[in-house]
């Protein structure tokens, strides 16, 4: 057994284990997604993972979890934003081929990179916008208009509030994959949740002994005031 395939029996056997249907062809298709982008990877930076052993834990197995949560199951309309080299959106559009994923990053190479090896691997719903999260959340076609966004972006919760919370509809959701520092960083949003029009819903343990994550479940319960997200660069500086 080749390397690859080995790696895609084990995607498929995880996706098998989370009731997904499909197995072996979004195997296939991840598989052939890491592939591309770790010849890309020489050129553009997409990924500090180089090992595909740890690339199949940290960025398939690593994104998978949010598929599972009732408020994404139920959503048509996804953003991911700060996706970087297609994470976790790529893995969430391969299991969920009947949704349709937008996925927003400030640089523009990476995105071309996405776009070729996505349609290359055969994952055809999602579409790419470049852009800062600070600009795109005022534009009309992205504001409150997706039933969930996700964010593996690194930044700390209070300024993903404002870079993600504009996109959301309202009675929607933003679902933040965090470490294990999840509890403390909700302390100090309290501010931030307020002004945004977010409310803690619950945090889920999305570890499973290979790798430590929590999903951090926020609900819209109220439109973003026009005032947010302020202008690009503030909200890191000046979190909320």
């Amino acid at each position: 057994m080749s390397e690859f395939a080995k790696y895609e029996n084990e995607i498929a056997a995880k996706i098998t284990e989370m009731e997904f249907n499909g197995s072996s062809k979004i195997a296939s298709e991840l598989v052939n997604y890491m592939k591309g982008i770790l010849e890309w990877n020489e050129k553009v930076n997409l990924t500090a993972i180089k090992n595909p052993g740890e690339f199949v834990i940290k960025h398939f197995f690593d994104s998978f979890p949010a598929a599972k949560l009732p408020e994404f199951r139920n959503a048509e309309t996804i953003i991911d934003v700060g996706t970087g080299g297609g994470f976790p959106g790529v893995p969430l559009a391969a299991l969920c081929p009947e949704k349709k994923f937008v996925l927003a990053d400030s640089l523009a190479k990476r995105l071309r990179v996405i776009d070729k090896v996505a349609l290359e691997s055969g994952i055809t719903n999602i579409t790419t916008v470049h852009g800062r999260a600070e600009d795109l959340g005022r534009n009309p076609d992205y504001r409150e208009t997706f039933d969930v966004c996700v964010s593996r972006a690194v930044a700390s919760l209070p300024v993903l509030l404002e870079y993600c919370l504009p996109f959301v509809k309202v009675g929607g959701t933003f679902i933040a994959y965090k470490g294990p520092e999840a509890e403390e960083e909700i302390k100090i949003s309290s501010g931030a949740l307020k002004k945004l029009g977010g409310k803690i819903d619950r945090i889920v343990d999305a570890s499973d002994g290979t790798y430590s994550h929590n999903l951090i479940v926020i609900t819209k319960s109220s439109s973003t005031p026009k005032a947010y997200p302020r202008k690009a660069g503030t909200p890191s500086k000046t979190p909320l």
